[in-house]
């Protein structure tokens, strides 16, 4: 092939066509091939999301990512569960036997009439909180429910329920309810209402979430949805029943929330080297995140022993390693959020890449990173504010009792927190560097071969040429 030289790409031309046009001397069309036809073939790839790496890139991350998702899988297989371990109920708290019931009828009566509430004889003055509840539970009129135990054993059996007027949960005529049942008390005091039934607005509310998400997302969000299943999957099919069955809590976490990652990623974001480099970002972050949480939990003397809940798991499985326990919660509470800064963070990059090619890993770094300062700033404030909000009870608690910061950060259950927030923002904090430059490395050393059967002639030598120096 002689003749004259082809002419230069436009200036303006998609990168994805750019490199066909280059590619067209190379490839035996014949003299008479026009340079414009090769847009209609062969490059529907670049219209896609993100523009596929070169084969060589492909085969490195393949090489780093298929012995981790084996190491995953291996290590799911020797830690499975096979279930929960039975134990005997203990009839405290969660641990109680539960049936489901309805309220059937409901009355006024008066309090002193059914012996509601007695006045404490330390406590009895109007002028204590004590007091003034009982008072007021004496003088006021009282609710009698009649409850009906609609599953079980008993399904059909009917009891009283005393509600008093303070009380903060009130009891309606047709309400639904779930009942506690204690088989080792008297037939009269086997039934008792703990809570009500809200399996109903809380299915309508999930109906409404899920609609929404596919009504928006389309097919993204159809896949967000059963990634969102598979991971419950996981957390209640392996991470639970395993921790019970007394493995290492951090270990069981680790590769538990690395399943979860995996499939999650792929699923929603597709199999392609962004969402690669969006997975190995999120795994340096979570192992810079249990090294921290491991040191200073251990640093901070933090037992994980902090409430009813968890003195319960621990009486009921002593042999549970609760500081594990929380060094196993701060992983996996802090996987979400990771999920979405590192894919924000690779797209970004990516989408910068496509929009200038001729940028270099350090100009895309630079450019992805000042997206991801504010991407920080706005995730680490809205984890203070989230745990603060969920904390609020409790720091309403302190302030009462008139208690300085320091008082309040010292303690155990407040201290506990402060390490899983801080800790989970720090890795949150470093997965925006380390993302990004993965991510510019990966796409800026991307450099797509020739055609299959390309001759290597001199333009196509040429072309390649003017890529690098881009």
């Amino acid at each position: 092939m002689t003749s004259s030289p082809q002419p230069p790409p436009q200036p303006t031309e998609p990168t994805g066509h750019t490199d066909h046009a280059r590619a067209a001397p190379g490839h035996d069309h014949g003299p008479s091939h026009d340079p414009s036809q090769g847009h209609s073939h062969g490059h529907s790839h670049g219209h896609g999301p993100a523009a596929p790496v070169s084969k060589h890139l492909r085969k490195v991350i393949a090489a780093v990512l298929i012995p981790f998702a084996a190491a995953v899988f291996v290590g799911m297989v020797v830690l499975w569960p096979g279930g929960a371990p039975a134990h005997e109920r203990s009839g405290v708290g969660f641990d109680r036997q539960t049936q489901q019931g309805q309220v059937v009828a409901l009355e006024q009566v008066d309090c002193k009439s059914v012996n509601a509430s007695q006045v404490p004889p330390t406590t009895g003055s109007p002028s204590t909180p004590e007091g003034r509840e009982a008072h007021a539970a004496q003088t006021g009129e009282c609710k009698k429910a009649t409850i009906e135990v609609t599953t079980g054993p008993d399904k059909g059996r009917t009891f009283f329920e005393i509600v008093q007027p303070g009380a903060p949960r009130q009891l309606e005529n047709g309400q639904e309810v779930v009942v506690a049942y204690a088989p080792d008390a008297p037939r009269d005091l086997q039934y008792s209402v703990i809570d009500v039934n809200r399996k109903l607005p809380l299915a309508v509310l999930a109906a409404i979430f899920a609609v929404a998400v596919v009504v928006v997302g389309r097919m993204r969000g159809l896949f967000a949805l059963i990634a969102l299943t598979v991971s419950f999957g996981v957390l209640t099919l392996f991470i639970l029943p395993a921790i019970l069955q007394g493995s290492n809590p951090l270990l069981v976490a680790v590769v538990g929330a690395s399943a979860i990652m995996l499939i999650a990623l792929y699923m929603c974001h597709g199999l392609s080297a962004r969402t690669s480099v969006a997975v190995l970002g999120t795994l340096i972050s979570l192992l810079l995140i249990g090294l921290l949480g491991s040191v200073f939990v251990d640093w901070a003397f933090l037992s994980g022993n902090t409430d009813d809940n968890t003195g319960l798991i621990h009486g009921l499985y002593p042999d549970i390693d609760m500081s594990g326990l929380l060094l196993a919660g701060v992983i996996i509470g802090s996987l979400g959020v990771l999920d979405d800064v590192t894919v924000t963070q690779t797209s970004a990059v990516w989408e910068l890449h496509q929009a200038d090619s001729s940028m270099g890993s350090r100009a895309l770094y630079r450019a992805a990173i000042r997206i991801g300062r504010d991407h920080i700033a706005s995730v680490v404030n809205t984890l203070v504010l989230a745990y603060a909000g969920a904390a609020l009870p409790l720091l309403l608690l302190f302030s009462i009792a008139n208690s300085s910061m320091g008082s309040v950060a010292n303690s155990e259950l407040v201290a506990e927190e402060i390490v899983r927030t801080l800790v989970g923002s720090i890795g949150l904090v470093a997965s925006v560097p380390v993302t990004t430059a993965l991510a510019a490395l990966v796409v800026s050393a991307d450099r797509p071969g020739p055609p299959a059967g390309a001759a290597a002639s001199g333009p196509v030598r040429g072309g390649r040429g003017r890529r690098r120096k881009r």
